[in-house]
């Protein structure tokens, strides 16, 4: 049975997140090798702050680095600062709702710019002047954030849909937690990883592909 290529493939991630990081990544790097550079990749906003009730620990996440650096990303990170880690992602992800307002394209390249930023560059994407930058660069205005409370809507929604944590993306009614990555601990509760490429393409490829049996 022919189907038509669906227009979005939404995620649900927190900016400050580096399991979604490399996810995104390679969710973005899979869908340009399958051909499907054209669907849209709608982050919509899961506030760990929110979800756990307390801001991440910078010193939690920069472990979380390390791990993800020295298993499955050699190549990402390269300029991540512990000291430079934001004290809130909600701005941010506001910044990034308030770009999906203006299209779909738009949201995807100051979402993906902010992980940037934080992850690439050791930038702390909770100032207003980082904020400001990332704006202008997509032909934003200065402080073109919507009110915090559009992250909470997006929470609420994603709670409805089951998001298990970030990144979880959803796709022609099919979900999946983080398919790009294998995340298991040890017994002495070391995080051993892997990247699970095939269960990405596969996932993606039922999302992309023009037959379904």
């Amino acid at each position: 049975m022919l189907v038509t290529t669906p227009s979005t493939l939404e995620a649900y991630a927190d900016v400050w997140c580096p399991f979604s990081h490399v996810g995104l990544r390679a969710a973005v790097a899979m869908r340009e090798a399958l051909g499907h550079g054209d669907v849209a990749l709608e982050i919509h906003s899961w506030p760990l702050e929110l979800v756990n009730g307390e801001p991440m620990n910078p010193a939690r996440v920069a472990a979380n680095v390390r791990a993800l650096r020295e298993q499955v990303a050699p190549d990402l990170f390269a300029g991540f600062d512990e000291g430079a880690f934001p004290v809130t992602t909600m701005p941010a992800l506001a910044l990034a709702e308030s770009a999906y307002e203006v299209s779909p394209t738009v949201g995807e390249a100051v979402s993906l710019a902010l992980r940037t930023a934080l992850f690439e560059e050791g930038r702390d994407v909770s100032r207003p002047d980082v904020l400001d930058e990332i704006a202008q660069s997509h032909g934003l205005e200065r402080g073109a954030r919507l009110d915090q409370d559009i992250v909470r809507v997006w929470w609420r929604r994603g709670q409805e849909r089951g998001v298990q944590g970030s990144p979880h993306f959803f796709c022609r009614g099919r979900d999946m937690f983080c398919p790009a990555l294998d995340i298991e601990r040890g017994e002495e509760g070391q995080l051993l990883l892997r990247r699970n490429v095939e269960r990405l393409r596969s996932f993606l490829g039922e999302c992309f592909g023009q037959q379904v049996t």
